[in-house]
Formats: C-alpha cells, structure tokens, sequence
C-alpha cells in the first residue's frame, strides 16, 4: 500500500500548519506547538510578590537543562524571602499579634524553605499548620497551601495524597493551572489516563496554550491514550472495503500487477454466470470491489478439479483484505501463495512485495524489507520490487536510498508515468535535506519534462503543484492543481491538498471547508477528508462537530498507526469539550484572547 500514503508525510506537515494559519491556540495533539514569545502567563506566586526571582530562572535552567518534561520539578507557591520570615519573627518578639492569615503564611514561608532543603516530610507539617490556620475564606491562600503541600507530597511519590491536596487546592481555585498540572502528573503515575488527560487538557487551556511543556505533555498523554485506544479499536475494528478512488490509486502504482495484466480467456469471461475467481476478476474490472472477496473465497473453497485459478484468487483477496485493513487474513493469503513451491514465480513475487507493504503497515519493517530482498531474488529484472520499495524507503525517510531504487525502477519502465514523477519528488526531498538549491532547481525542470512526457498522469500535476505549494508559490501550485482536477474531478486527495494549501495562502477557512466536503462528498470513504476537516473544526472551536468527523475518519482508518493518530485528535477534542464545560469556560473566547495576546490566567 505504499502508493496509496506515499504523500501522507508531507501532508501532514502541511496540516500541523493549519492552526498557525487560522491563528487560533493550537489544540492539543496536532503534533506541533504554538506558543507565543511572551514572558510567559502570570505565575500563581504574584500573589505573593516577594517571591525570589533568582531561584525561579535557576529552576527554569534546571529544567531545561534536564530536557525531560517527566524530570522537571513544578514549583511551590508563595515563596518569600528569609529576611520576611525574620520581620515576622522580630514582630512576634516585639508583641505584636499577627493576624491569622500572617501567621498561616510565616507556617507557608517554613513550608517552602524546608521544601527547598529536601525536607519535605517537615514541610507538610508546616504546610498542615498553614491550613489549620488560615481563614476559611481566604479561598486564594488556601488553594496555594494544599497546592505546595500536593509538591511534597509528589516528592515523597505519594500520588493518592497528590491528588487529594490538589482536588482541595482547586475548590477553593477552580482555575489554578498550577493543580491541575500536578494532578495530572499523579494521574499519570498511576496510570489514570482518561484523568490525566482532562486536567492536562485543563492546564492548556487556562494557560491559553501558551505554555509549551504542557502541550508536550498534553501531547505525550494523547498518544497514550490514542494507543490504548487503538489497541482495542484494532480488535473490535470492522473491516470497510476502500473507496473505487483509494482502491484505483493503490493499483496504478504498480507497474505490472498480474491481476491486472493477466489475459482471461474469453469464453471464460462469457460464461454465464461466471464463478470463483473469474467472477472476482469481472467485479474488479466493472469496479464492484465490494463483491470481491466472497467471490474469490468461492474459488479458493472449490475443489482441485473445480479451481483454476486458486493461486490468483489468494493474491487478489490478500491484496483486499491488505485494502481493507484486515492484516492478518491478508498474510494468511500471502503465506500460502509463499508456502506453494508450485505457485508461478511471477505471483510469488507480487505476494512477496504485498506482503512486505503489509509488514510495514504493522510496524514489522525488518520483515518487510527482507521479502523485498526476496522478491528481487525471484525476479532481479521486476520493476515494481524496486518502485514498490523506492516508496516504502521514501515514507521511512531514507531518501537517498529511495532514489537508488526508483533509478532503477524507471530504467526497467521507463514509460511508467508515476515511477518517473515520484523519483523527482524523492530528489525534491533530497534537495531540501541537503540544501541543494541547485538540485532544487534540476527538480523542478524534471517535474517540467514529466509533464511534456506524461501529459495524461494525474500525479505529475499534483506532486507538482505540491512542491510549489510548499515552495510558497501558490498561485502556480493552483494552476497544476486545477489540471490535475480536469484530469480527475473527482480525486478527493486533490481536493484535501487544494484546502490545505487554500489555508496556507489566503487563510481561507470556508473555501477549505467548502472543498473538504466536496472531498467527502465524492468519497464518503475518505479517511483523510474527514481527519482534516475535524481538525480544522478544532480549530474553529466546533469541538463536537470535530469529535463527530473524527469519528467517521476511525471507520475507515486501517492500520493501528492510523487509528493511534486519530483517536489521539478525537481525545482531545472531547477532553477539551468536557474542561471547558466543567470550568465555564467558552474555547471561542479563549480563541479571541490568545489572538489579541491577553495570556493572563483567568481567576489569578
């Protein structure tokens, strides 16, 4: 299936890009973070001003320095000075009576200096003293106490009483950052995920996404959760046969695919009605792809006498189940063309190469690149061994590698349009790794002399109106894309990469919304279409209708690397809709906020 996600990659990098487009605070779990470059949102300590800035930049470095989100020590609150703690203590041997409050803060002040000793079980008692003393209604100061007694308590790794002080600390605050991040932390640590994930989400928002290491964290707990999740969708997962428009892509990729070179007899053809696979192969040309399947297992449970077509019957239902993302029939179908010593060199092959794509979709890479080895062993002189692998090696980001095998698959084809015009994408990406603007421009002349060769290909218009879309030269990108649309009207990849672009160029969020659902329109099946579209909801602060098309992009998501990223982008959506309803909070809001840079926490 190498074909078929051959551009996903820089698609979405093209799409981690749509919130800077729009402008809006990034949603958690889109892979890419924005913050702005601001001294940072107020700290809970301004309500102690006499908090030392010396020893906040020292944590700072420290942290960084660690590089470890998961290693960094969040601060206590409240800090002061000795020099204040010694004022307190010369007041009281004066006579003068300190107010309760005063006094529950000097008990905070001891707290917070033992807590810088490593002496954190005295700190929770002088912390225990700052809230038996402090007045009920001083909501603020109490949510700071029980918030640095939850950092002790972290400290001593007792995660029950973390979250237990930090419940305490945000009923008195409901909007301290601060407690829901240390919360988060003990939800983590215990393997509470779903919990972890709202108040991290939680601490995101009410820093207005500001904060990169919380959206680092945010986004490390997403794919988490977005892996559990997809371990039980992967069972429970209904196979969907793909779309007339993914299926025809993934078999113009190849070059001489036997199912789709093989000459069946005529009379055979005629026959009426037709059985097994010759059935199958009349539902493949007449494109009724949903009637495949059963009509191959028809041959395949025939008898000996009764199956002529036994082999190319497995190739072509393993090739479907690969489509539809049912793996393991998939293999069981490649392993018996593999294990039949018998079977034609030439369908052996085509099962080595399906099932080398199939083990790189399960992350079986290894595996996968030694069936291309055995594959050329078979047929050294088989172009699609070598396009078939330049496009797996391309998606792992051995560029150059790539290059050496789609050389040699285009000297074997040299008249195969999309091995040609992929090979000048791979050194398109070659150039911008190396930074070779002279190979840069080479590229784009290759593109231009694949377009007077193949003037009738589809892809040479939109790789290259992708290459110029990333160039930044987007009224020429529009240009190749709207040939590629005369080409094929109804491509849904055209239509999602012309939104992306549209996003990137004029901001243009109903004309990208406009062509998304055209996408979906022409291709309910487009996994692709509704992801996208559901982040630019998110975006858009339309979380429901977000979380709905994620929703439909997971019924046709088929590998578990698919469904991890997806459910990842559905997560957080529905955590942000849940904190946002707990805390009140409207996301449009925080949206015209963020924009005007008001990064202030609220309630502070």
């Amino acid at each position: 299936m190498a074909a078929t996600f051959l551009n996903i990659s820089s698609v979405k990098l093209n799409k981690w890009q749509v919130a800077l487009i729009l402008g809006t605070p990034l949603a958690i779990g889109l892979g890419v973070y924005v913050f702005r470059a601001k001294s940072g949102t107020r700290d809970e300590a301004t309500q102690d001003k006499t908090r030392q800035k010396s020893n906040k930049s020292k944590d700072a470095e420290k942290a960084r320095s660690k590089g470890k989100i998961e290693n960094q020590t969040l601060s206590i609150d409240g800090t002061a000075p000795d020099s204040e703690l010694e004022r307190s203590k010369k007041s009281a041997e004066l006579g003068e009576k300190l107010t309760p409050l005063a006094e529950a803060n000097n008990y905070k002040t001891e707290g917070n200096n033992c807590y810088r000793n490593g002496k954190y079980d005295e700190a929770i008692s002088f912390y225990d003293k700052a809230i038996d003393k402090c007045p009920r209604e001083h909501r603020t100061d109490m949510a700071i106490f029980y918030q640095n007694r939850a950092a002790s308590y972290e400290m001593l790794k007792k995660w029950h009483k973390v979250k237990e002080d930090c419940t305490l600390s945000l009923e008195n605050n409901p909007r301290y950052a601060k407690a829901y991040y240390r919360r988060a932390r003990a939800h983590e640590a215990t393997k509470d995920m779903s919990e972890c994930l709202d108040d991290v989400t939680a601490t995101c928002i009410l820093e207005m996404f500001q904060n990169n290491n919380t959206i680092m964290f945010a986004d490390r707990v997403l794919k988490e959760t977005g892996r559990l999740d997809a371990e039980r969708g992967m069972r429970e997962h209904v196979p969907v046969v793909p779309s007339a428009a993914f299926v025809n892509t993934y078999m113009r990729s190849f070059i001489a695919d036997p199912l789709q070179t093989m000459n069946v007899p005529p009379s055979a053809v005629a026959d009426t009605p037709p059985r097994g696979f010759l059935r199958a192969r009349r539902a493949f040309d007449d494109q009724k792809f949903d009637d495949i399947i059963a009509a191959c297992t028809e041959e395949i449970e025939s008898s000996e006498s009764e199956s002529q077509y036994k082999v190319e019957a497995l190739l072509m239902r393993g090739t479907f189940y690969l489509l539809c993302g049912s793996f393991a029939d998939s293999k069981n179908d490649f392993d018996a063309i593999l294990a039949n010593d018998d079977a034609d060199s030439t369908l052996r092959v085509y099962a080595f190469i399906k099932r080398a794509a199939l083990f790189i979709q399960t992350d079986e890479r290894e595996k996968g690149l030694a069936d291309f080895l055995e594959a050329e062993k078979l047929k050294p002189d088989n172009a699609d061994v070598y396009h078939q692998r330049a496009q797996i090696l391309l998606l792992l980001e051995q560029i150059e590698e790539a290059l050496i095998e789609f050389d040699k698959a285009v000297r074997l084809a040299p008249n195969h349009a999309i091995a040609y015009v992929q090979k000048c994408y791979a050194e398109y990406r070659l150039s911008l790794m190396t930074s070779d603007q002279s190979r840069l421009e080479r590229v784009i002349r290759d593109f231009e002399q694949a377009i007077e060769k193949f003037p009738d290909c589809v892809e040479c218009y939109s790789l290259m109106a992708q290459v110029l879309a990333d160039q930044q030269q987007f009224p020429q990108a529009q240009l190749f894309y709207e040939k590629a649309m005369k080409l094929a009207p109804t491509n849904p990849s055209l239509l999602v990469h012309q939104a992306i672009m549209m996003l990137q160029w004029r901001g243009d969020i109903d004309a990208a919304v406009q062509l998304l659902n055209r996408a979906i329109e022409v291709d309910p099946k487009c996994e692709l279409a509704y992801e996208t579209l559901g982040t630019v909801e998110v975006q858009r602060a339309q979380l429901q209708r977000a979380v709905d098309l994620f929703e439909k992009a997971l019924l046709y998501a088929k590998s578990q690397a698919e469904l991890v990223h997806v459910y990842s982008l559905r997560n957080a959506a529905l955590a942000q809709i849940n904190v946002t309803r707990k805390l009140g909070i409207d996301m449009n809001t925080i949206s015209a906020m963020a924009q005007s840079g008001f990064v202030t926490q609220p309630g502070m």
